[in-house]
């Protein structure tokens, strides 16, 4: 069986469960602890959270440890919004996107049915891209954080950060972009970003461990309360052994990040361009261009795409249909709705997303999904 939906999680790295291992066993301390068990793993902590912050050119007092990546956008999105609010003692407004995975625009709910906060969810593109200048315009006195993904969970679209970064800067408006999909893929330092959210198994880290970097400047209220861990961002004992795991995959990623990127893309665009030759009627979702390395997704009109993800496993190929997220829901993906696809086409979509070790022949993939397709509206 050929794994391909590495967008929902990646098997963890044997350097990564190295790294991990002393901190299950003999190294097991509560970094809260005043005593040296505890004082050894603080400054395993401490390190770590000084070699992140290397990585994603944030400083280590900027550095939230989480439980994954929707924890770390709940926390930007939800406590950048009402850190504002209690600082200016009035509701505020948020901007994101119509396309943006569900833990933001979950957030995003709450703090307009709970808090009567204001929130401008913006238009994209055809190829999910968001433009600049409808971010400026968005822009309220009154709007404290803009939250957007750095490239997309489904499609694979990737925004232009550096030109939402100067937006929101010449507003002074925070910016949050949802990184999650990006680790390993496009560079983290120098986005312009005033906060980052990470998800470890994304990068080959185990799941259960993640990290939202934020300036420390910007008020931000917990969503966890307790002990006053994470600089009181974050209360909780701290899961030292996830956080060496996600620390040596991130350096892992960072340091591979230039080859993988060109090698995958590579075959990315032997993939994509042989599925295209193979069923002319597929269509590409997604930027043709500007898209994560190892992301191709496609809509079959006349299809399911439930159908063609069973013959797909039936010839020995484990993809989805998009957000592991949204799995098992009937609902056409709201990301290929705001991008103008018909909600029937929607229903068709299928994606492939590869490793970033990923070597493998591509093209043998292409043509068990071309023959997935033809069996599916044969009805064979």
């Amino acid at each position: 069986m050929r794994y391909l939906d590495h967008a929902a999680t990646t098997p963890v790295r044997p350097e990564v469960l190295q790294a991990m291992l002393p901190y299950l066993t003999e190294r097991f301390g509560n970094p809260s602890s005043h005593h040296t068990v505890g004082e050894a793993a603080a400054a395993a902590l401490a390190d770590a959270r000084a070699r992140v912050a290397r990585v994603l050119g944030f400083r280590p007092a900027d550095i939230v440890f989480t439980s994954g990546g929707t924890e770390a956008d709940n926390l930007a999105v939800k406590g950048l919004a009402i850190g504002a609010a209690l600082r200016r003692r009035a509701p505020v407004h948020v901007i994101t996107t119509a396309i943006e995975h569900e833990a933001i625009l979950a957030s995003c709910d709450y703090l307009e049915r709970v808090h009567g906060f204001a929130v401008t969810r913006l238009p994209v593109d055809a190829t999910g891209t968001v433009d600049p200048d409808d971010l400026a315009a968005a822009i309220r006195p009154d709007t404290a954080v803009v939250s957007i993904g750095y490239a997309n969970n489904e499609i694979g679209t990737v925004q232009d950060a550096a030109a939402l970064a100067s937006v929101t800067a010449a507003a002074g408006v925070p910016l949050h972009l949802d990184a999650v999909q990006a680790a390993g893929w496009l560079p983290l330092a120098g986005t312009g970003a005033d906060a980052l959210s990470l998800a470890g198994h994304k990068v080959g880290a185990p799941q259960g461990i993640g990290l939202l970097a934020v300036r420390s400047r910007l008020p931000l209220e917990p969503v966890l309360h307790g002990g006053g861990q994470e600089r009181d961002r974050r209360s909780g004992t701290e899961n030292l052994a996830g956080i060496i795991g996600l620390t040596t995959a991130l350096e892992l990623a960072e340091a591979e990040r230039a080859e993988s990127a060109s090698r995958v893309s590579a075959l990315r665009d032997a993939f994509i361009a042989r599925v295209l030759e193979r069923v002319p009627s597929a269509r590409l979702t997604g930027h043709p261009t500007r898209r994560l390395p190892g992301t191709a997704s496609f809509t079959f009109a006349g299809t399911s795409g439930e159908a063609v993800l069973l013959e797909l496993e039936r010839r020995g190929f484990v993809t989805s249909s998009g957000s592991a997220c949204a799995a098992g829901s009937d609902e056409p993906s709201h990301v290929l709705l705001a991008c103008g696809i018909a909600p029937e086409v929607a229903q068709t979509a299928v994606r492939f997303t590869f490793d970033h070790r990923e070597r493998g022949d591509v093209i043998s993939v292409a043509d068990a999904l071309a023959a997935s397709v033809a069996a599916v509206r044969s009805g064979a």
